[in-house]
């Protein structure tokens, strides 16, 4: 089935703040055949997402970031993340220029290659987002400090580690959110074969 699949009967803008949800209001196809009744659905409309992970390569370092996060304070769990790279998209903006600029912005390093990883939906049941993942080339010698735009509230710490620390703070389940798992578990898959290509 494809998105010709689906009739749209309404669609109504429920809340507008810092993100949106719209309400929908639809019937789609069975698989059975026929159509559904109709159906209504809230959707959280984020926006559209990059991530990146940057590596060094040649020091074999992973670039981490620490920040707070209001979801995770809600859900009961502790609100500093242990984070990947992550910017919201903007309209007119390449995925790979996000990632350039985000990088420099909350980690202060420099990207001088991309490797594209994956595009994922974080939510489908509930949201539209999707997530563009790469892995980014830095040099992490002189990584670290406080960073991010005071205007847009943030303060990310930034602390590089060895490839190997990364996989045990992974392995401990000391990294809990989705992009950053994904990412390092695609690294631990490709790091030889990435250190090989880029060392």
């Amino acid at each position: 089935m494809n998105e010709n699949d689906v009739e749209i009967i309404d669609k109504e803008t429920a809340f507008q703040g810092y993100f949106r949800i719209d309400r929908y209001r639809l019937r789609h196809r069975l698989f059975a055949g026929g159509w559904s009744e109709p159906i209504t659905r809230e959707v959280f409309e984020r926006g559209h997402v990059v991530g990146v992970l940057p590596y060094d390569p040649i020091e074999d370092r992973v670039v981490l970031i620490e920040q707070f996060r209001i979801g995770a304070y809600a859900a009961g769990f502790a609100p500093w993340l242990t984070e990947i790279v992550a910017g919201i998209i903007e309209a007119g903006e390449e995925p790979e220029e996000v990632a350039r600029r985000e990088t420099l912005e909350e980690t202060g390093c420099s990207v001088t290659e991309l490797m594209p990883i994956t595009t994922y939906l974080p939510g489908p049941g509930g949201a539209s987002e999707s997530v563009r993942l790469f892995c980014g080339r830095v040099d992490a010698r002189g990584a670290g400090g406080i960073h991010g735009k005071k205007e847009e509230h943030e303060d990310i710490r930034v602390f590089p580690v060895p490839f190997t620390e990364a996989m045990a703070r992974l392995e401990r389940g000391e990294i809990n959110n989705a992009v950053s798992i994904i990412a390092l578990q695609w690294l631990a898959l490709n790091h030889d074969g990435l250190r090989r290509r880029w060392g």
